[in-house]
């Protein structure tokens, strides 16, 4: 990557970065979900986690440090800074890909949120600048940030996420013209318009509730060992953690959209595909736009009927299955992101640093890294980043057995508490196959 240009395209590198067996890769994985589950079914016969008695109280200077208004206040003069210094590369810089609001809006924000919010929790809720302004116009105008206008109708739960979740993904991916910069600006704008509408009629519910980016941070952050206990900060550990996701509705959409939009990503550059699109007598926006729609919604399906075949509950309590069980997605959305993106991340995140420094395209070295070259070291040891991929999929994936397995022992009956997993456990094993099929054919 030339620290001149910044290259969007994701791919994972095909089989040069894969110098290992994709055949002896899937069944490992197959082998590692099985008998993740056996050893679950012997040793795990009660849940282990409840969110009252969870976890430890974290060191009490560190409370009182993130708990303090200063440091709140702090994280959000962050927030604001990346905005506007963002904003002027969008509004100001040129529609060349050097200018680094590309990186910025593709790289960091999207993807560099996973290892922030796994590291320090609910990152972005701490900086949302969207937040900062809402609170701002509430002070001016004397009224409480919390409490909107109205109440935030609780049917809505987390679809207005998954629609924006959906909306990014789609300019991504689908979006031919996703490298130009008007409709980068735009998207921008659009985002930051509905955010401060619906945080002036619902309040700061709105954003833990349909902001995509809070909703995305917020759920990556369970798997951190960072939690609340009431107002009280604690160490947990990850599982314990992300046993604490609250269950709302459209919580299934959210992770279907994430995890279907990386798989389509890894599909998208397959030689199959490619060469259907080639040969087809069909528009290849309109196929890659079905194809996207298709990933997302085969996710929910899969995932959803492996939930609610279980047979041991009665037709009411069948159609909260999904949503209960959803949080076990989480870990294998973060194995696939890490799969997917990581050498992306590092090396063009880099990239996207040097460009930062010369926000107007001028010449000039705002930030004093413009005269740093980005280091390709993941790249040069190919094996090492295959095999981390491999691993990153399949601890996924035993790590959500493992919660889905707890929330069974919760609330099936106690007789089917191990049957009852049986249609989700095949559910996670079409989700391995799937996506270890894709890692070697992109």
């Amino acid at each position: 990557m030339s620290p001149d240009g910044i290259s969007l395209a994701h791919g994972i590198g095909g089989a040069r970065d894969l110098p290992i067996s994709p055949e002896l890769a899937i069944a490992g994985g197959v082998a590692a979900l099985v008998v993740s589950f056996t050893v679950l079914a012997v040793a795990w016969r009660s849940p282990r986690y409840d969110e009252a008695t969870s976890g430890r109280l974290a060191p009490a200077l560190l409370a009182r440090l993130v708990d303090s208004t200063a440091f709140r206040a702090a994280l959000r003069v962050v927030g604001m800074v990346l905005l506007v210094y963002s904003a002027v590369a969008a509004v100001l810089g040129k529609d060349l890909l050097t200018n680094p609001i590309f990186g910025i809006f593709y790289v960091w924000w999207w993807v560099g949120l996973v290892p922030l919010s796994l590291l320090l929790g609910p990152v972005w809720k701490a900086i949302s600048p969207v937040r900062t302004i809402n609170l701002a116009f509430a002070k001016v105008s004397g009224s409480d940030p919390d409490r909107g206008l109205y109440d935030y109708p609780e049917r809505l739960g987390h679809w207005p996420a998954a629609a924006g979740l959906f909306a990014f993904v789609w300019m991504e991916l689908v979006y031919p013209y996703s490298t130009e910069l008007g409709p980068v600006r735009l998207w921008c704008a659009i985002y930051v318009a509905l955010m401060l509408l619906g945080g002036a009629l619902f309040g700061s519910t709105f954003y833990a509730r349909a902001d995509p980016f809070e909703v995305y941070s917020s759920l990556v952050a369970r798997l951190s060992v960072w939690g609340r206990r009431g107002d009280a900060l604690v160490v947990r550990s990850p599982l314990a953690n992300l046993d604490t996701v609250p269950v709302r509705a459209g919580l299934v959409a959210v992770v279907s959209v994430l995890f279907g939009s990386t798989a389509f990503d890894s599909f998208k550059d397959s030689t199959r595909w490619v060469t259907f699109v080639q040969d087809a007598n069909v528009s290849t926006f309109l196929l890659n736009n079905l194809a996207l729609l298709g990933f997302c919604v085969a996710v929910g399906l899969i995932f959803a009927g492996g939930c609610m075949l279980t047979g041991v509950v009665d037709d009411a309590r069948r159609s909260d299955l999904p949503n209960q069980f959803a949080h076990s997605v989480v870990p294998i959305i973060v194995g696939y992101v890490v799969a997917h993106y990581l050498s992306y991340l590092v090396e063009v995140g880099q990239a996207t640093l040097i460009l930062a420094s010369d926000p107007l395209s001028n010449g000039s070295n705002i930030l004093g890294t413009g005269n740093l070259t980005v280091s390709y070291w993941l790249s040069y040891h190919p094996t090492l980043l295959a095999n981390t991929k491999v691993i990153a999929v399949i601890a996924g994936h035993v790590v959500g057995v493992i919660a889905a397995h707890d929330r069974a022992m919760k609330i099936l009956p106690r007789r089917h508490q191990l049957t009852g997993q049986l249609p989700l456990l095949f559910a996670m094993v079409a989700f391995t196959v799937g996506g270890l099929y894709l890692l070697f054919a992109a």
